[in-house]
């Protein structure tokens, strides 16, 4: 039984592949680059292939195929940079590893909190000992109205973490969640997008809801409103979203993803000239607070998708029933 590994960070991950492919009896081959043409050849002969959040384009499924490649899991929720036609043309099953809600449930209240208190104009500020008050006011959470799209298991303990600062919330999932109700009034997209003060993504990434957030939905938004994203980045259309920050429709925003982040985070860029404009403007902005998608990044996160990816690939090679395996 074996598995490369692509991505693999040596200072977190590599000692927990260590412990857990001895653990479960897998030979590992450990890469510390994204898949590429160039480095298939270390999936050859391994059953199985483990990634994060590279793009897998049908190219690169074609020559997991070609190298005897059976099965592919992501260290990841999202499995939406994978080209999974191509996984179903060339015979590759693929699996994700889910990690506890916790992690970004937790982030997504501080972006919020963050947003609504003007914390990078304040840290901006105290940096260049600017002790001022003008521009800086920010409002209470309490007194706010908060619009959740999606309320799957991020969602859903997004809404119970802000029901303890007394905060009218809404919202909005095509499956609605009995444990919801007791925090949350479900309405219709409309009706969140219009009342809602704050307004935060927790939806998967579809053909659907691509570009959920555009110029249409946010013509329907109240003034001012605040927007946070720690899902996925194509979720918002960033033209649409740096026009309404320049005409005060938005009165700010906390992204923890963005457009066209592949090949960009989890890498050192700092000596670099970056194809990616919108990031570029939107981190310019005084009232938007961008990171690099690692709202999820936590001790039990690591540990968690680390060992949960490898016991997918164990549970595949043996035949038996898999909980992490998606097609």
């Amino acid at each position: 039984m074996k598995v490369t590994v692509y991505n693999c960070r040596d200072f977190d991950e590599k000692a927990l592949f260590l412990r857990y492919g001895k653990e479960l009896g897998i030979e590992l081959v450990l890469c510390a680059d994204a898949p590429t043409l160039e480095n298939i050849q270390l999936a050859r002969g391994s059953e199985c292939v483990d990634i994060i959040t590279s793009k897998i384009t049908r190219e690169l499924m074609q020559a997991f195929h070609e190298n005897g490649v059976q099965y592919l899991t992501t260290r990841t929720i999202g499995y939406d940079h994978i080209d999974m036609e191509a996984a179903r043309e060339f015979g590759i099953k693929v699996g994700n590893a889910p990690y506890g809600p916790n992690g970004v449930a937790d982030y997504t209240v501080m972006l919020i909190l963050m947003s609504i208190r003007k914390m990078k104009r304040i840290l901006e500020r105290t940096n260049i000992q600017d002790y001022s008050l003008k521009g800086i006011q920010g409002k209470e959470l309490k007194d706010l109205t908060v619009g959740v799209i999606g309320t799957g298991r991020i969602g859903r303990t997004v809404i119970r973490n802000l029901s303890g600062f007394g905060c009218k919330i809404l919202a909005y999932d095509l499956y609605e969640q009995e444990e919801v109700k007791q925090y949350a009034e479900y309405t219709v997209l409309e009706k969140l997008l219009k009342e809602a003060d704050v307004i935060t993504l927790h939806t998967p990434l579809t053909d659907e809801n691509f570009h959920l957030i555009n110029e249409k939905s946010i013509a329907q938004m109240k003034d001012g409103v605040v927007i946070i994203n720690t899902a996925r980045g194509a979720l918002i259309d960033s033209e649409a979203l740096i026009c309404a920050i320049e005409s005060g429709k938005i009165g700010a925003a906390g992204l923890d993803v963005v457009e066209n982040e592949f090949g960009l985070y989890y890498y050192d860029h700092k000596s670099d000239i970056l194809d990616n404009r919108e990031l570029a403007i939107l981190r310019g902005f005084p009232n938007v607070t961008v990171s690099h998608h690692m709202a999820f990044y936590t001790d039990n996160c690591v540990e968690t998708v680390v060992r949960d990816s490898l016991m997918s690939c164990k549970l595949f090679l043996e035949g038996k029933e898999n909980p992490w395996e998606v097609s």
